[in-house]
């Protein structure tokens, strides 16, 4: 026997079409009873359910009281990247500022072949000659000359630096989300190039504002440069910076990351377990890549007789030997090894505060979410 189907035709009624409709569209009920099941109602239930929970999330979401009781929560707010680039900017512009002075005076050993022969007759100057010679020169104020173009340097430098190398670590790592050694050293070193590429100008008129006499501002830097050497003398040196940079920082992160990881669970967010961490890696790394930093100096300078880092190293080691590579070493590390630590002690420090404060708001939201929940089921026991 032929089973005679129902046909249903909906027509729209004169006078009734711009009535507000008060129910599901008909067509979406019907598909779900013809499919043989609830599939279109429970979608609508589900969607009432997903707006029911989203409203309630707005709700519990901590009020500005709250956040005031609760400083902490506030910093969840902050986008975790921008968060990460101001501490990373704020923590190298300060390291840079307290060490300008060591600075200055490891500039002054690593040209100094270059600037004075003619002039004193040694081929090389001692620590304790290069800060007595910046007193003599220019005064208390020459041991922070050149100092603002490296803060305003440092500040893009650092928190490019830093915030990049948490993406190469994202960028790097396998499926399981775990991150090999290879691995730590490829985002160091992406880093580190990332960082020099972008900051690299600012760099070579901190090298000459700090070392070349008669220039007294940036401006003044670099319009001589400008006008003398053309636009290509801003980047007098890249390549061996960039070659130097790179198993630098690589080195410098990766061992960071290592040793921190290795230690007990309890010891790894204490501050002065960072700060050893740091001086350990930085140490490692200082001791590596020196040798292509003096390189990097002696090509930035004016009438530089390197072209090349090929050059470079055979003319230096038979102008200066083997230690013309180390000049200016000691200060360095006195200025480098609390400058990194400084900074990777305060990175890791601020990746802990926003991992608290994301917990604290979670914790507040959830506590609101609750009191909430507690509310409307009372007040419908009343009903």
């Amino acid at each position: 026997m032929r089973r005679k189907e129902a046909v249903v035709v909906w027509r729209p009624i004169p006078g009734l079409g711009d009535a507000p409709r008060r129910f599901p569209p008909p067509r979406a009920v019907f598909a779900s009873v013809s499919n043989g099941g609830d599939g279109g109602v429970a979608s609508g239930v589900r969607d009432r359910e997903k707006d029911k929970e989203d409203g309630r999330e707005r709700e519990a979401f901590p009020s500005p009281e709250q956040l005031l009781r609760h400083p902490l929560a506030l910093l969840a707010l902050v986008p975790d990247g921008a968060a990460l680039f101001t501490a990373g900017a704020i923590a190298g512009a300060a390291a840079k500022t307290l060490t300008a002075p060591l600075d200055r005076a490891k500039l002054l050993m690593q040209t100094h072949g270059l600037r004075a022969v003619e002039r004193t007759g040694k081929k090389a100057i001692g620590f304790i000659d290069a800060i007595t010679l910046i007193g003599k020169e220019d005064g208390i104020k020459g041991y922070w000359k050149g100092n603002l173009p490296q803060v305003i340097r440092i500040i893009p430098y650092s928190a490019v630096q830093l915030f990049s190398y948490e993406l190469y670590k994202k960028l790097f790592s396998r499926k399981d989300g775990e991150l090999s050694i290879v691995g730590r050293l490829v985002a160091g070193a992406c880093a580190g190039m990332t960082s020099t590429l972008v900051t690299y100008p600012l760099d070579v008129l901190r090298l000459r504002l700090a070392v070349e006499p008669g220039c007294r501002t940036m401006s003044q830097v670099a319009l001589n440069m400008l006008r003398e050497e053309g636009l290509a003398s801003f980047y007098s040196g890249l390549g061996p910076s960039l070659i130097g940079i790179a198993p630098y920082i690589a080195v410098n992160f990766c061992v960071f990351d290592l040793v921190k990881k290795s230690l007990p669970e309890k010891y790894q967010k204490r501050p002065e377990t960072s700060l050893a961490t740091a001086l350990v890696s930085a140490t490692i790394a200082t001791l590596m890549c020196y040798p292509l930093d003096t390189v990097r100096r002696q090509m930035q300078m004016k009438g530089s007789p390197y072209n090349t880092i090929f050059d470079a190293f055979p003319g230096i080691m038979e102008c200066d030997g083997f230690f013309g590579l180390y000049r200016g070493f000691v200060p360095n590390t006195l200025k480098n090894l609390p400058n990194s630590s400084i900074r990777l002690t305060t990175f890791d420090m601020v990746k802990s505060l926003i991992s608290s404060g994301q917990k604290e708001l979670e914790r507040i939201s959830e506590g609101n979410k609750e009191h909430l929940i507690g509310c409307a089921e009372a007040k419908e026991s009343k009903i």
